[in-house]
């Protein structure tokens, strides 16, 4: 962070909503920060606060709800 540039990788679920004030704060404050979430994911909504880069994975949103 000391670059003011941030990669952020959360994982599906509770943790990212814990996780995601505090990015967009970082956000606010001039750091550059960039979100990678999977393209099937609950609750990870985009926002223009930071930059989100999807990736590809296998399973579905049916499949993820089934694991779960």
């Amino acid at each position: 962070s000391d670059g003011g540039k941030l990669l952020v990788v959360p994982m599906v679920g509770s943790h990212w909503l814990s996780m995601q004030e505090v990015v967009e704060e970082l956000s606010q404050r001039g750091h550059e920060v960039v979100v990678l979430v999977p393209e099937v994911s609950w609750q990870m909504e985009t926002t223009q606060a930071y930059k989100v880069v999807t990736y590809p994975v296998r399973q579905t949103l049916e499949e993820l709800d089934n694991a779960f």
